[in-house]
Protein backbone atom coordinates (compact mmCIF):
# COMPACT_ATOMS: atom_id res chain seq x y z
CA UNK A 1 0.00 0.00 0.00
CA UNK A 2 1.47 3.22 -1.12
CA UNK A 3 1.66 6.44 1.19
CA UNK A 4 0.57 9.79 -0.03
CA UNK A 5 3.32 11.66 2.09
CA UNK A 6 6.38 9.08 0.24
CA UNK A 7 4.85 9.75 -3.12
CA UNK A 8 3.89 13.53 -3.11
CA UNK A 9 7.85 13.59 -1.88
CA UNK A 10 8.27 11.71 -5.06
CA UNK A 11 7.04 14.50 -7.47
CA UNK A 12 8.79 16.93 -5.44
CA UNK A 13 12.10 15.27 -6.29
CA UNK A 14 11.22 14.66 -9.55
CA UNK A 15 10.24 18.27 -9.89
CA UNK A 16 13.29 19.65 -8.55
CA UNK A 17 15.13 17.61 -11.45
CA UNK A 18 13.16 19.46 -13.93
CA UNK A 19 13.65 22.48 -12.70
CA UNK A 20 17.51 21.64 -13.22
CA UNK A 21 16.59 20.72 -16.54
CA UNK A 22 15.09 23.61 -17.39
CA UNK A 23 18.15 26.31 -16.55
CA UNK A 24 20.68 22.98 -17.48
CA UNK A 25 21.64 24.60 -21.42
CA UNK A 26 21.78 28.23 -20.56
CA UNK A 27 24.12 27.33 -17.59
CA UNK A 28 26.80 25.64 -19.52
CA UNK A 29 26.47 27.34 -22.79
CA UNK A 30 29.62 28.87 -22.82
CA UNK A 31 31.27 26.02 -21.93
CA UNK A 32 29.46 23.88 -24.96
CA UNK A 33 30.50 27.57 -27.46
CA UNK A 34 34.15 26.93 -26.39
CA UNK A 35 34.18 23.54 -26.59
CA UNK A 36 33.19 23.58 -30.17
CA UNK A 37 33.86 26.84 -31.23
CA UNK A 38 29.92 27.76 -31.73
CA UNK A 39 28.86 30.70 -33.44
CA UNK A 40 25.32 32.06 -32.94
CA UNK A 41 23.54 29.78 -35.18
CA UNK A 42 24.93 26.31 -33.90
CA UNK A 43 24.01 28.29 -30.49
CA UNK A 44 20.43 28.63 -31.54
CA UNK A 45 19.88 25.29 -32.60
CA UNK A 46 21.48 23.92 -29.17
CA UNK A 47 18.33 26.39 -27.68
CA UNK A 48 15.60 25.04 -29.87
CA UNK A 49 16.53 21.43 -28.97
CA UNK A 50 15.51 21.53 -25.43
CA UNK A 51 11.90 23.00 -26.13
CA UNK A 52 11.11 20.36 -28.49
CA UNK A 53 12.87 17.93 -26.19
CA UNK A 54 10.38 19.25 -23.31
CA UNK A 55 7.30 19.24 -25.85
CA UNK A 56 7.69 15.69 -27.16
CA UNK A 57 8.07 14.30 -23.43
CA UNK A 58 5.08 16.37 -22.21
CA UNK A 59 3.21 14.92 -25.42
CA UNK A 60 4.25 10.55 -24.43
CA UNK A 61 3.84 10.54 -20.74
CA UNK A 62 0.18 11.01 -19.86
CA UNK A 63 -1.53 7.71 -21.85
CA UNK A 64 1.70 5.71 -20.07
CA UNK A 65 1.09 6.13 -16.62
CA UNK A 66 -2.28 6.28 -16.67
CA UNK A 67 -1.54 3.01 -18.40
CA UNK A 68 0.61 1.51 -16.63
CA UNK A 69 1.63 3.59 -13.60
CA UNK A 70 4.11 6.56 -12.46
CA UNK A 71 7.15 4.43 -11.05
CA UNK A 72 9.38 2.86 -13.83
CA UNK A 73 8.14 6.36 -16.52
CA UNK A 74 9.48 8.89 -13.57
CA UNK A 75 12.95 5.99 -12.88
CA UNK A 76 13.84 6.21 -16.67
CA UNK A 77 13.00 9.53 -16.79
CA UNK A 78 15.48 10.74 -14.06
CA UNK A 79 17.97 8.79 -15.65
CA UNK A 80 17.43 9.69 -19.11
CA UNK A 81 18.49 13.53 -17.63
CA UNK A 82 21.54 11.96 -15.39
CA UNK A 83 23.07 10.26 -18.63
CA UNK A 84 22.53 13.38 -20.80
CA UNK A 85 24.40 15.39 -18.25
CA UNK A 86 27.08 13.67 -18.53
CA UNK A 87 27.45 13.18 -22.09
CA UNK A 88 27.06 17.52 -22.17
CA UNK A 89 30.14 17.30 -19.35
CA UNK A 90 32.53 14.67 -21.30
CA UNK A 91 31.31 14.22 -24.70
CA UNK A 92 33.73 15.21 -27.80
CA UNK A 93 31.01 15.37 -30.40
CA UNK A 94 28.49 18.13 -31.33
CA UNK A 95 25.99 15.76 -32.67
CA UNK A 96 25.98 14.00 -29.26
CA UNK A 97 26.05 16.99 -27.15
CA UNK A 98 22.88 17.77 -29.32
CA UNK A 99 21.37 14.79 -28.73
CA UNK A 100 22.04 15.02 -25.07
CA UNK A 101 20.26 18.11 -24.85
CA UNK A 102 17.03 16.71 -26.44
CA UNK A 103 17.47 13.60 -24.60
CA UNK A 104 17.47 16.27 -21.23
CA UNK A 105 14.55 17.92 -22.99
CA UNK A 106 13.09 14.77 -23.40
CA UNK A 107 13.13 13.38 -19.76
CA UNK A 108 12.83 16.73 -18.30
CA UNK A 109 9.06 17.29 -20.22
CA UNK A 110 8.42 13.54 -18.90
CA UNK A 111 9.34 14.40 -15.34
CA UNK A 112 7.37 17.73 -15.67
CA UNK A 113 4.39 16.35 -16.44
CA UNK A 114 4.21 13.24 -14.98
CA UNK A 115 4.71 14.93 -11.17
CA UNK A 116 2.19 17.77 -11.61
CA UNK A 117 -0.14 14.62 -12.56
CA UNK A 118 1.24 12.29 -9.48
CA UNK A 119 0.85 15.08 -7.29
CA UNK A 120 -2.67 15.81 -8.12
CA UNK A 121 -3.86 12.25 -7.82
CA UNK A 122 -2.67 12.08 -3.91
CA UNK A 123 -3.87 14.85 -3.06
CA UNK A 124 -7.55 14.75 -3.38
CA UNK A 125 -9.44 18.01 -1.85
CA UNK A 126 -6.34 19.97 -1.85
CA UNK A 127 -4.79 19.74 -5.21
CA UNK A 128 -4.43 23.66 -5.78
CA UNK A 129 -2.45 23.98 -2.71
CA UNK A 130 0.04 20.48 -3.41
CA UNK A 131 0.74 21.71 -7.03
CA UNK A 132 1.57 25.24 -5.43
CA UNK A 133 4.35 23.35 -3.25
CA UNK A 134 5.13 21.69 -6.09
CA UNK A 135 6.41 24.74 -7.85
CA UNK A 136 8.65 25.20 -5.38
CA UNK A 137 10.99 22.47 -5.81
CA UNK A 138 10.85 23.69 -9.51
CA UNK A 139 12.46 26.73 -7.85
CA UNK A 140 14.88 24.86 -6.11
CA UNK A 141 16.40 22.97 -9.02
CA UNK A 142 16.17 25.54 -11.29
CA UNK A 143 18.70 27.67 -9.03
CA UNK A 144 20.66 24.54 -8.25
CA UNK A 145 23.01 24.40 -11.35
CA UNK A 146 23.66 28.18 -11.87
CA UNK A 147 24.42 28.45 -7.98
CA UNK A 148 26.72 25.05 -8.20
CA UNK A 149 28.61 26.75 -10.96
CA UNK A 150 29.05 29.67 -9.72
CA UNK A 151 29.90 28.61 -6.01
CA UNK A 152 32.20 26.19 -7.59
CA UNK A 153 33.88 26.90 -10.76
CA UNK A 154 36.88 28.66 -9.06
CA UNK A 155 37.63 25.27 -7.97
CA UNK A 156 36.80 22.51 -10.32
CA UNK A 157 36.18 22.40 -13.75
CA UNK A 158 32.63 22.95 -15.38
CA UNK A 159 32.90 19.36 -16.80
CA UNK A 160 33.54 17.83 -13.15
CA UNK A 161 30.72 20.30 -11.69
CA UNK A 162 28.16 18.93 -14.84
CA UNK A 163 29.13 15.45 -14.25
CA UNK A 164 28.72 15.52 -10.52
CA UNK A 165 25.04 17.03 -10.88
CA UNK A 166 24.26 14.23 -13.41
CA UNK A 167 25.23 11.84 -10.89
CA UNK A 168 22.79 13.00 -8.35
CA UNK A 169 19.83 11.91 -10.32
CA UNK A 170 20.89 8.55 -8.77
CA UNK A 171 19.20 9.78 -6.05
CA UNK A 172 15.76 10.28 -6.93
CA UNK A 173 15.88 6.93 -9.05
CA UNK A 174 16.56 4.82 -5.84
CA UNK A 175 13.61 6.54 -3.90
CA UNK A 176 11.59 6.10 -6.49
CA UNK A 177 12.36 2.32 -6.54
CA UNK A 178 12.11 2.10 -2.83
CA UNK A 179 8.76 3.42 -2.55
CA UNK A 180 5.47 2.09 -3.74
CA UNK A 181 3.48 3.92 -6.21
CA UNK A 182 -0.55 4.37 -6.79
CA UNK A 183 -1.76 1.38 -9.14
CA UNK A 184 -2.30 1.97 -12.34
CA UNK A 185 -5.90 4.23 -13.31
CA UNK A 186 -6.69 2.29 -16.64
CA UNK A 187 -4.56 -0.96 -16.43
CA UNK A 188 -6.83 -2.47 -18.50
CA UNK A 189 -7.45 -0.12 -21.44
CA UNK A 190 -5.10 0.65 -24.56
CA UNK A 191 -4.97 4.80 -24.39
CA UNK A 192 -2.95 6.59 -26.72
CA UNK A 193 -2.31 10.18 -27.12
CA UNK A 194 -5.63 10.41 -29.14
CA UNK A 195 -7.50 9.96 -26.03
CA UNK A 196 -5.93 13.59 -25.06
CA UNK A 197 -7.46 15.21 -28.10
CA UNK A 198 -10.85 13.43 -27.19
CA UNK A 199 -10.96 15.46 -23.86
CA UNK A 200 -10.82 18.39 -26.23
CA UNK A 201 -14.60 18.45 -26.94
CA UNK A 202 -14.89 18.85 -23.07
CA UNK A 203 -15.32 23.00 -23.39
CA UNK A 204 -14.03 23.00 -19.82
CA UNK A 205 -10.85 21.59 -21.12
CA UNK A 206 -10.38 23.23 -23.75
CA UNK A 207 -10.96 26.45 -22.20
CA UNK A 208 -8.47 25.25 -19.41
CA UNK A 209 -5.92 24.31 -22.03
CA UNK A 210 -5.97 27.68 -23.69
CA UNK A 211 -5.84 29.61 -20.60
CA UNK A 212 -2.54 27.88 -19.23
CA UNK A 213 -1.34 28.54 -23.38
CA UNK A 214 -1.69 32.32 -22.36
CA UNK A 215 -0.15 31.64 -18.69
CA UNK A 216 2.49 29.47 -20.09
CA UNK A 217 3.22 32.39 -22.84
CA UNK A 218 3.43 35.56 -19.93
CA UNK A 219 5.48 33.09 -17.64
CA UNK A 220 7.81 32.59 -20.73
CA UNK A 221 7.86 36.06 -22.24
CA UNK A 222 8.64 36.96 -18.63
CA UNK A 223 11.51 35.05 -17.99
CA UNK A 224 12.92 35.35 -21.09
CA UNK A 225 12.74 39.30 -21.93
CA UNK A 226 12.60 40.58 -18.27
CA UNK A 227 16.51 41.20 -18.19
CA UNK A 228 16.56 42.77 -21.93
CA UNK A 229 13.85 44.79 -20.87
CA UNK A 230 15.53 46.48 -17.81
CA UNK A 231 18.84 46.79 -20.20
CA UNK A 232 16.76 48.51 -22.39
CA UNK A 233 13.77 49.97 -21.26
CA UNK A 234 14.88 50.62 -17.55
CA UNK A 235 16.94 53.92 -16.51
CA UNK A 236 19.72 51.67 -14.84
CA UNK A 237 23.44 53.24 -14.07
CA UNK A 238 26.17 52.07 -16.97
CA UNK A 239 28.16 50.44 -14.04
CA UNK A 240 27.37 47.21 -13.42
CA UNK A 241 24.65 47.55 -15.81
CA UNK A 242 23.95 43.53 -16.49
CA UNK A 243 24.02 42.73 -12.88
CA UNK A 244 21.46 45.05 -12.34
CA UNK A 245 19.36 44.03 -15.27
CA UNK A 246 19.46 40.19 -13.82
CA UNK A 247 18.08 41.42 -10.96
CA UNK A 248 15.15 41.97 -12.69
CA UNK A 249 14.58 38.29 -13.21
CA UNK A 250 15.48 37.31 -9.84
CA UNK A 251 12.69 39.45 -8.65
CA UNK A 252 10.36 38.06 -10.62
CA UNK A 253 11.20 34.66 -10.03
CA UNK A 254 11.89 34.89 -6.27
CA UNK A 255 8.48 36.68 -5.80
CA UNK A 256 6.89 33.51 -7.92
CA UNK A 257 8.51 31.18 -5.46
CA UNK A 258 7.87 32.81 -2.43
CA UNK A 259 3.65 33.21 -3.44
CA UNK A 260 3.74 29.96 -4.30
CA UNK A 261 5.14 28.68 -0.97
CA UNK A 262 2.07 30.81 0.17
CA UNK A 263 -0.38 29.51 -1.69
CA UNK A 264 0.41 25.91 -0.43
CA UNK A 265 -1.32 27.28 2.91
CA UNK A 266 -3.58 30.20 1.77
CA UNK A 267 -5.53 28.04 -0.58
CA UNK A 268 -6.40 25.32 2.12
CA UNK A 269 -8.41 28.89 3.61
CA UNK A 270 -9.59 30.99 0.90
CA UNK A 271 -11.49 30.43 -2.46
CA UNK A 272 -9.36 29.38 -5.63
CA UNK A 273 -11.64 31.78 -7.56
CA UNK A 274 -10.30 34.26 -5.27
CA UNK A 275 -6.88 33.27 -5.65
CA UNK A 276 -7.31 33.66 -9.47
CA UNK A 277 -8.79 37.37 -9.34
CA UNK A 278 -5.99 38.39 -7.25
CA UNK A 279 -3.71 36.59 -9.48
CA UNK A 280 -4.74 38.71 -12.24
CA UNK A 281 -5.44 41.97 -10.23
CA UNK A 282 -1.60 41.40 -9.11
CA UNK A 283 -0.45 41.02 -12.61
CA UNK A 284 -1.79 43.92 -14.08
CA UNK A 285 -0.61 46.50 -11.18
CA UNK A 286 3.02 44.99 -11.75
CA UNK A 287 2.34 45.26 -15.56
CA UNK A 288 1.06 49.34 -14.89
CA UNK A 289 4.11 50.01 -12.59
CA UNK A 290 6.44 48.93 -15.46
CA UNK A 291 4.27 51.06 -17.87
CA UNK A 292 4.52 54.11 -15.90
CA UNK A 293 7.73 54.71 -14.75
CA UNK A 294 11.24 53.60 -15.62
CA UNK A 295 13.05 53.98 -12.29
CA UNK A 296 14.68 51.39 -11.12
CA UNK A 297 14.27 50.52 -8.01
CA UNK A 298 9.79 50.96 -9.22
CA UNK A 299 10.86 48.70 -11.69
CA UNK A 300 12.34 45.97 -9.38
CA UNK A 301 8.69 46.46 -7.93
CA UNK A 302 6.81 45.86 -10.33
CA UNK A 303 8.95 43.36 -11.83
CA UNK A 304 8.23 41.30 -8.09
CA UNK A 305 4.35 42.42 -8.47
CA UNK A 306 4.39 39.97 -11.92
CA UNK A 307 6.06 37.11 -10.26
CA UNK A 308 3.60 37.19 -7.17
CA UNK A 309 0.64 37.30 -10.01
CA UNK A 310 2.08 34.75 -11.87
CA UNK A 311 2.17 32.40 -9.07
CA UNK A 312 -1.11 31.00 -8.88
CA UNK A 313 -2.94 30.37 -12.09
CA UNK A 314 -1.14 27.32 -13.16
CA UNK A 315 -1.48 25.21 -9.41
CA UNK A 316 -5.27 26.07 -9.30
CA UNK A 317 -6.42 25.63 -13.10
CA UNK A 318 -4.26 22.28 -12.85
CA UNK A 319 -5.75 21.60 -9.44
CA UNK A 320 -9.48 21.84 -11.73
CA UNK A 321 -8.39 19.19 -14.06
CA UNK A 322 -7.19 16.89 -11.46
CA UNK A 323 -10.56 17.14 -10.19
CA UNK A 324 -12.81 16.79 -12.90
CA UNK A 325 -10.48 13.84 -15.00
CA UNK A 326 -9.30 11.83 -12.00
CA UNK A 327 -8.95 8.62 -13.55
CA UNK A 328 -7.04 10.26 -17.25
CA UNK A 329 -5.04 12.78 -15.03
CA UNK A 330 -1.78 11.37 -16.64
CA UNK A 331 -3.33 11.89 -20.50
CA UNK A 332 -5.33 15.35 -19.23
CA UNK A 333 -1.99 16.95 -18.01
CA UNK A 334 0.21 15.51 -20.92
CA UNK A 335 -2.38 17.26 -23.06
CA UNK A 336 -2.74 20.43 -21.12
CA UNK A 337 1.23 20.97 -20.90
CA UNK A 338 1.73 20.45 -25.23
CA UNK A 339 -1.01 22.95 -25.81
CA UNK A 340 0.79 25.50 -22.93
CA UNK A 341 4.27 24.61 -24.47
CA UNK A 342 2.75 25.90 -27.99
CA UNK A 343 1.17 28.91 -25.90
CA UNK A 344 4.84 29.62 -24.66
CA UNK A 345 6.13 29.08 -27.74
CA UNK A 346 3.94 31.26 -30.39
CA UNK A 347 4.42 34.26 -27.24
CA UNK A 348 7.87 34.32 -27.35
CA UNK A 349 7.79 34.46 -31.24
CA UNK A 350 5.50 37.32 -31.49
CA UNK A 351 7.04 39.58 -29.04
CA UNK A 352 9.94 38.88 -30.22
CA UNK A 353 8.71 40.43 -33.76
CA UNK A 354 7.29 43.19 -31.55
CA UNK A 355 10.51 43.97 -29.60
CA UNK A 356 12.27 44.23 -33.17
CA UNK A 357 10.28 46.56 -34.51
CA UNK A 358 9.56 48.72 -31.55
CA UNK A 359 11.08 47.68 -29.13
CA UNK A 360 10.99 45.69 -25.54
CA UNK A 361 9.75 48.71 -23.55
CA UNK A 362 6.53 47.05 -25.43
CA UNK A 363 6.80 44.18 -22.82
CA UNK A 364 4.27 45.53 -20.33
CA UNK A 365 1.61 46.46 -22.78
CA UNK A 366 1.92 43.22 -24.46
CA UNK A 367 1.67 41.55 -20.81
CA UNK A 368 -1.51 43.65 -20.23
CA UNK A 369 -3.03 42.10 -23.36
CA UNK A 370 -2.54 38.67 -22.55
CA UNK A 371 -3.92 39.58 -19.37
CA UNK A 372 -6.88 40.39 -20.49
CA UNK A 373 -7.39 37.31 -22.62
CA UNK A 374 -6.81 35.41 -19.63
CA UNK A 375 -8.87 36.83 -17.45
CA UNK A 376 -11.97 36.14 -20.33
CA UNK A 377 -10.58 32.73 -20.70
CA UNK A 378 -10.45 32.05 -16.33
CA UNK A 379 -14.07 33.42 -16.06
CA UNK A 380 -15.28 31.00 -18.69
CA UNK A 381 -13.20 28.07 -17.09
CA UNK A 382 -14.71 28.70 -13.17
CA UNK A 383 -18.70 29.09 -14.97
CA UNK A 384 -18.09 25.38 -16.63
CA UNK A 385 -16.70 24.06 -13.05
CA UNK A 386 -19.68 22.66 -12.09
CA UNK A 387 -20.95 21.74 -15.38
CA UNK A 388 -20.83 17.68 -16.84
CA UNK A 389 -18.18 16.50 -19.18
CA UNK A 390 -19.11 16.05 -22.40
CA UNK A 391 -17.86 13.54 -24.82
CA UNK A 392 -16.30 11.84 -21.88
CA UNK A 393 -13.79 9.20 -23.16
CA UNK A 394 -14.96 5.38 -23.11
CA UNK A 395 -11.82 4.35 -20.51
CA UNK A 396 -14.42 6.51 -18.14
Amino acid sequence: MYRKSQVFAAACLGMLLFGIVFLSLGSVINMLASRFNLDDRAIGTLTALLPFGILVGSLIFGPIVDRFGYRWMLVGSALVVGASLEGMAFARDQSLVQLCVFAIGFGGGILNGATNALAADVSEGERGAKLSLLGIFFGIGALTMPSTIAMLSHRFSMDTIVAAIGALVLVPAAYCLAIEFPPPKQRDVNLTPAVGIALLWDPFFLLACLALAVQSGMEGMSNDWMTRYFKNAVNIGAESSESHAQLGLVALTGAMVFTRFALSSLLHRINSRVALLTSIATTIAGAIVLTVTKDYNLSMFGSALIGCGLAAIFPVVLGYVGDRFPLLSGTAFSTIFVVALAGNMAVNKTFGHIAHEYGVAQYPKMLLGLLVASAILLHFVCSLLSRPIQNRPGAL
